[in-house]
């Protein structure tokens, strides 16, 4: 088995804080954000960063599902990890400044791949298909946040 690792970034034209507070609040915000790849989103216990327990499916393809059940953490006043419970993915969600009133936000997901032919096939293809989803999510919240 081998790390799998998918990174993307955008900057939004609006204030750090108010970026990150949008990413924190999986109760009203996080919703409007999630492309169609997402299904039965649901907020289990809390819905404001840490200590928020969300669950969603998420298909990355025709035939790939993951079911997650994601633990919210802050290690820092500037990253949000989400951890699944059901699966060693991992997606940290770092927002920075980035000029006078924009802000950049990274998303790294990464998880323990599957081996041999399969495992190859999934290194070189989930990242870039979890980018695009994920530069969706980002655009959808530059769009709520630049409006």
């Amino acid at each position: 088995m081998a790390q799998v690792v998918s990174t993307t970034q955008r900057e939004i034209a609006a204030k750090p804080d108010a970026v990150f507070d949008a990413l924190a609040d999986y109760s009203a915000t996080r919703p409007k954000l999630l492309p169609a790849h997402f299904s039965e989103y649901e907020v289990r216990e809390g819905g404001d960063g840490a200590g928020t327990l969300v669950h969603w499916k998420l298909q990355a393809t025709s035939k790939r599902v993951r079911d997650c059940l994601m633990e919210v953490s802050e290690p820092s006043e500037s990253e949000l990890v989400e951890r699944d419970r059901n699966s060693t993915m991992v997606t940290t969600w770092s927002v920075a400044p980035a000029g006078a009133s924009s802000a950049r936000v990274s998303v790294r997901t990464e998880w323990q791949g599957a081996g041999g032919v399969g495992g190859f096939f999934e290194r070189t293809f989930a990242p870039k298909g979890l980018a695009r989803i994920y530069d969706e999510m980002l655009a959808k919240l530059a769009a709520e946040l630049e409006k």
